[in-house]
């Protein structure tokens, strides 16, 4: 796929540094990640990329567990690596409390089972503090969580995903963005977190993983003007499709399961694959919606997409763009005589993939 460049025009407050001093415009450019070519994304002119897709040799970390599926361990970053958005590889951990060998002590917290670390299973919380910002800030031990906030609408996405497909697991999940400030080299940072933790539950006899595991960050002063930039780099990645449809095999393949869907015709592997790219864009929307505490609505009047906050249960808009938020179920401002309009209408939550 060739790259190419697009302008955005810009209606957003971010640092100067990014915009072209002639036409206040942003230049992103389409970048292809380097390693196995499986997906694509804008970055901004002049920024870094690190990382990429990588597999793990089940020879070289003790079994099959974590080689079955590809990891990917990617950033975008500016030069001086003060802004950036890291994509986290997704791992499997086992849970030894209810395995014969595990209760008579075989395999103790940090042992090697099959290619995974054993670990009682861990809430999102206790994921990202102990697993997540360790991995991300080797030696970062002077930070302080600000927020940490469950999110159940997330958990029920990736719920309502895997039983499309693989209704027989007995998948659970919990999710959990997370807010930390820190001080490196110097710079005070803001960083949001946001990871899904998938337990296998019985059929899976003590197997389970993150997915999905997110950071953000910038400098603590200037967080919310970058946010709308790593929003538009988040929402840009686009998986390949002749990419994913080999790895889809090729996990079959090498955990010897049989997917019955996978053994029927080209077209339904397609159906699968395209079913995958849009739940896929949709569960990273929706995370970085989550991220920076925003909700997708539609406009009654327009039936435009609109994004407002999520801080507030219901919203209610006019012909003229007015908008309100409340908490309160039964309040109607049609009914409210300080504001004497009658043509208010309530917004609805825009409806995701797969949603009737």
């Amino acid at each position: 796929m060739k790259n190419f460049s697009i302008f955005l025009t810009s209606v957003i407050l971010l640092p100067a540094l990014l915009f072209s001093s002639t036409n206040n415009t942003l230049l992103l450019q389409q970048k292809t990640e380097p390693n196995e070519k499986a997906f694509t994304l804008l970055v901004p002119q002049g920024w870094q990329t690190d990382g990429g897709i990588f597999r793990l040799d089940p020879n070289q970390i003790g079994g099959a567990g974590n080689a079955i599926a590809a990891k990917v361990d990617f950033t975008v970053k500016n030069n001086q690596g003060t802004v950036m958005i890291r994509w986290l590889p997704d791992m499997l951990y086992f849970d030894m409390r209810y395995s014969p060998a595990g209760q008579m002590g075989l395999f103790p917290n940090g042992s090697n089972y099959n290619g995974m670390s054993v670990f009682p299973v861990m809430t999102a919380e206790q994921f990202i503090q102990g697993q997540v910002i360790p991995y991300a800030h080797p030696g970062l031990s002077n930070y302080n969580i600000t927020e940490q906030k469950p999110l159940p609408d997330l958990e029920q996405a990736f719920l309502k995903h895997v039983q499309t497909y693989m209704p027989q697991l007995t998948m659970s999940y919990d999710a959990c963005l997370a807010t930390l400030i820190y001080t490196e080299n110097g710079t005070q940072y803001k960083e949001k977190i946001i990871t899904v933790i998938e337990n296998w539950g019985q059929l899976g006899a003590g197997l389970w993983g993150n997915k999905e595991t997110l950071l953000i960050r910038a400098p603590a002063n200037a967080f919310d003007q970058w946010q709308p930039l790593l929003s538009v780099i988040q929402n840009s990645v686009q998986l390949d499709a002749q990419w994913l449809k080999g790895e889809i095999r090729g996990q079959s393949q090498r955990s010897a399961t049989m997917i019955e869907v996978l053994r029927d015709t080209q077209k339904i592997e397609q159906a699968i694959v395209d079913h995958r790219q849009k739940m896929n864009a949709e569960i990273h929307n929706d995370m970085f919606l989550t991220l920076t505490d925003q909700e997708e609505y539609v406009n009654p009047f327009t039936n435009k997409v609109e994004t407002g906050s999520n801080q507030w249960h219901y919203r209610w808009t006019n012909p003229n763009g007015d908008v309100i938020y409340t908490d309160n179920e039964s309040y109607d401002p049609r009914t409210d005589v300080n504001l004497n309009r009658s043509d208010y209408k309530r917004t609805p939550v825009r409806k995701r993939f797969g949603e009737k």
